[in-house]
C-alpha cells in the first residue's frame, strides 16, 4: 500500500470514529430543557471509571474534546465545572445552557487500547429566548407591548432530520395546552432548518403572568418543554 493509500484510510477511519463511533456503538437520545441537569449514561458494566474517558463534540465544530479521562476532568472551562462523573461512569451535566447540546461518547481504555464499543448519547437541550429579556424563563414588558420568544432545539443532529424524517415537533401551547398556532393574536413562525420555532405577540393586561410553554412532541410524546412567564412592569390599567 502506497504512503498516500495509508493517508486515506487513516483519515476515513477518524471521520469514521468521530461521527458513528466505534461499529456496535450503543447510541441513546437526552433531551432537557436548559437550566436542567443531565444524566448521561455509560455502557461500562464493570464501572472502572479509572479506564473510562468521556469525549465531548458539539453542533458548530467537527474537533472532539476530551472532558473526562481517567475519571479526570480534563477540560479547564466553564462547561467542565458543571460536569462530574458518577461511580457508575456516567456523565453528570448541571445547570445545562443551549451550548452543552451535542454527543457525548464514553470509551473505554485499557493499557492504551480502546476496550468494548463506544455509548453514544446525543444530548438536545430546549432553549427559549425572549426579545425585551435575557431570562430564559421570564420576561418584563409593559402591557400592550410587543414581544417575541424564540425557542430552539440545539443539538448534534441535523435539524431536517429530526422534524422532517424522525417527526419531532416543535409546538407553542398555552397554560391550558392549546396549541397557539391556532389563536390568532399569536403570529408563529417555524424554521425547519435550524429547529426554531418563534412567537410573536401583544399581551393586554388581563394576560399578566401569562405561561407560555415550547414543547418538542415526538409522534405526540412530549419529549421535554421550557415555560416562560411573561410579567407585567409598571401600572396596569383595568
Amino acid at each position: 500500500m502506497t504512503e498516500k493509500s495509508d493517508i486515506c484510510l487513516l483519515a476515513l477511519i477518524l471521520l469514521s470514529s468521530l461521527f458513528t463511533g466505534v461499529s456496535g456503538a450503543e447510541v441513546s437520545r437526552v433531551f432537557i430543557s436548559s437550566g436542567e441537569s443531565a444524566s448521561l449514561p455509560c455502557n461500562d458494566t464493570l464501572h472502572q471509571c479509572s479506564s473510562t474517558t468521556w469525549i465531548y463534540n458539539n453542533y458548530t465544530s467537527s474537533s472532539a474534546v476530551e472532558v473526562f479521562a481517567g475519571g479526570i476532568n480534563k477540560n479547564n472551562s466553564e462547561r467542565s465545572e458543571r460536569m462530574s462523573m458518577t461511580s457508575d461512569c456516567s456523565l453528570n451535566i448541571y445547570n445545562t445552557t443551549q451550548h452543552d447540546g451535542g454527543v457525548y461518547t464514553c470509551r473505554r481504555y485499557v493499557n492504551g487500547l480502546q476496550e468494548g464499543p463506544d455509548s453514544q448519547v446525543y444530548l438536545h437541550v430546549l432553549h427559549v429566548s425572549s426579545s425585551s429579556s435575557s431570562s430564559s424563563s421570564q420576561t418584563e414588558i409593559r402591557a400592550n407591548t410587543p414581544v417575541t420568544l424564540s425557542c430552539q432545539l440545539w443539538s448534534h443532529d441535523s435539524c431536517d432530520y429530526l422534524l422532517r424524517v424522525d417527526g419531532f415537533q416543535l409546538v407553542w401551547m398555552n397554560q391550558a395546552d392549546v396549541d397557539l398556532q391556532t389563536d390568532s393574536r399569536y403570529q408563529i413562525r417555524s424554521d425547519e432548518h435550524d429547529c426554531l420555532i418563534s412567537l410573536t405577540t401583544t399581551l393586554v393586561n388581563e394576560d399578566n403572568n401569562t405561561e407560555l410553554r415550547c414543547v418538542l412532541k415526538h409522534k405526540n410524546d412530549i419529549k421535554t418543554s421550557v415555560t416562560h412567564t411573561v410579567r407585567f412592569t409598571g401600572k396596569t390599567w383595568l
